[in-house]
């Protein structure tokens, strides 16, 4: 029994220290983005952490892939930036095999972190990629998602929107040029996309701002 304990022990400290590590090198490593930063990073863990409370799965997996979601990283206008996902789980895995995961726990966190970008358009099959790809949805809307957006808006140097059109009433969506259109391609249809009960939650109360934040713009420009 006294034997049991100590492993467990053990294996917790492991455990935190593993995250811990790779909480320093991101910090350390990852780029000043203006959208995925070491900032977005831990407003996806903290979604996550809040996420994984109501479901059954492994947090310290969920938690590692979140703090190496990001790692590989292009500019939105660059046609690389459909292969980030992918090249960031291929990178992932080289880092986590210097950390204490085994293989079957590294092939779940790469996985998640593969599948969980929204211009792959795939929904992951395990319930650590799920939370993941929620817990970084979230961060694309309420007031963090509409700062965020044009924030990448204006590193891009596109308008804000259309003159003619501001809100895609008449006209498809083009956010390659304008801002707002951004908010018709993806941001308003992640609601549901969703994978889990409480991010459907979330991303609706989060939904409901942005829809409002767009009735106060259609406003001002009367």
């Amino acid at each position: 029994m006294r034997q049991k304990a100590i492993c467990t022990i053990r294996v917790e400290f492991f455990a935190v220290n593993s995250l811990q590590a790779l909480h320093a090198y991101m910090k350390k490593i990852i780029e000043d983005d203006p959208a995925h930063d070491y900032s977005h990073i831990m407003r996806v863990y903290n979604n996550a952490q809040k996420i994984a409370k109501r479901e059954k799965v492994n947090t310290r997996l969920i938690l590692a892939a979140v703090l190496l979601h990001d790692i590989v990283q292009f500019p939105k206008s660059d046609p690389r930036n459909k292969t980030a996902s992918k090249k960031s789980a291929i990178l992932a895995k080289k880092i986590l095999q210097k950390y204490d995961f085994t293989e079957s726990e590294i092939k779940i966190i790469c996985d998640a972190i593969r599948d969980h970008s929204y211009s792959r358009g795939k929904i992951p099959k395990t319930i650590e990629g799920k939370v993941l790809q929620d817990a970084d949805r979230l961060d694309a809307l309420g007031a963090i998602g509409i700062a965020r957006t044009f924030s990448i808006g204006g590193s891009e140097k596109r308008k804000i929107y259309n003159e003619s059109d501001p809100f895609c009433i008449k006209r498809k969506p083009d956010d390659d040029s304008w801002t707002v259109d951004h908010f018709y391609t993806k941001l308003l249809l992640l609601e549901k996309k969703m994978n889990t009960k409480y991010g459907k939650f979330l991303a609706k109360k989060r939904t409901r701002l942005m829809i409002k934040f767009l009735s106060n713009m259609r406003s001002e420009l009367g």
